[in-house]
């Protein structure tokens, strides 16, 4: 089991090509968010999975779930695998931690893929985004996990595909409940560090959401994409929280275009 100071990752693709980093969401895992997406772009790149700090198969570090500390993770990791440089590509709360080492390391990154990422949500939605996090921390992921696969998955495929929504569902409920309920917080209020970002961020962009993504909506892309000078924003039709998975083949293709867009 490759490890890297108790980061669990996988690497995969041709040795030599331009290093992706794939970051996952919330209460996921590498395996269950990057399975297609993963593989279509280790035919070109070398693609780097795993899972965040408490989740999956990683360790829990000592001191507090922060946005910076998910961020420094991907740092070390791509220090121990001896990474000079990559395009990282962060689904949900992944899509805030990689604008965060963007800010934070902007050398290391050659663009970023934001992906049914939050941003500003006003207060509403912060409100609720809030009282779920409180939810969490009171019940554990077993607390929020139904009205959540709800927001992330269409009708017609958690009909369809029972076992696909079952894997994700047995994910999320992996968790240690103190991990998931910390940074349940962290995705409720990290996004106020990457609103109109100091220092910007000033690597190339792709920022893309499903059209009825109810917690990373088309305007909260719509508006990071504005405050990165040059970025791309893509709106998928019909779409929900978890369209990667539903129909990755939408996410395949214009990551790739963008990725092949980078400069060296």
């Amino acid at each position: 089991m490759p490890w890297a100071g108790g980061t669990y990752y996988e690497v995969s693709g041709p040795e030599g090509a331009p290093a992706v980093v794939l970051i996952h969401g919330l209460g996921l895992t590498a395996a269950v968010t990057w399975e297609a997406i993963g593989a279509a772009l280790a035919r070109e790149y070398r693609v780097i999975r795993y899972d965040l700090n408490g989740h999956g198969q990683s360790a829990t570090p000592p001191g507090d779930a922060s946005l910076t500390a998910l961020s420094e993770q991907v740092i070390a990791l791509m220090d121990a695998l001896g990474v000079a440089r990559a395009a990282l590509v962060g689904f949900s709360l992944g899509g805030m931690i990689n604008r965060r080492v963007a800010m934070d390391h902007p050398d290391r990154v050659r663009g970023l893929g934001i992906l049914n990422s939050p941003h500003e949500r006003g207060e509403e939605l912060q409100a609720r985004v809030e009282a779920q996090a409180q939810a969490a921390g009171e019940g554990g992921p077993f607390a929020t996990i139904d009205a959540a696969l709800e927001r992330w998955f269409r009708p017609e495929f958690r009909a369809a595909q029972p076992e696909s929504v079952a894997r994700v569902r047995a994910a999320v409920l992996a968790n240690d409940p103190g991990d998931y309920a910390a940074h349940r917080w962290v995705l409720a209020h990290g996004v106020r560090e990457l609103i109109r970002p100091v220092p910007p961020i000033i690597c190339p962009a792709l920022v893309m959401t499903g059209e009825e993504d109810s917690g990373s909506t088309p305007a909260m892309s719509r508006a990071i994409a504005a405050e990165i000078e040059g970025s791309d924003c893509q709106i998928l039709p019909g779409q929900k929280h978890l369209g990667l998975i539903e129909d990755p083949e939408s996410f395949i293709g214009p990551l790739r275009g963008f990725l092949g867009r980078l400069p060296d």
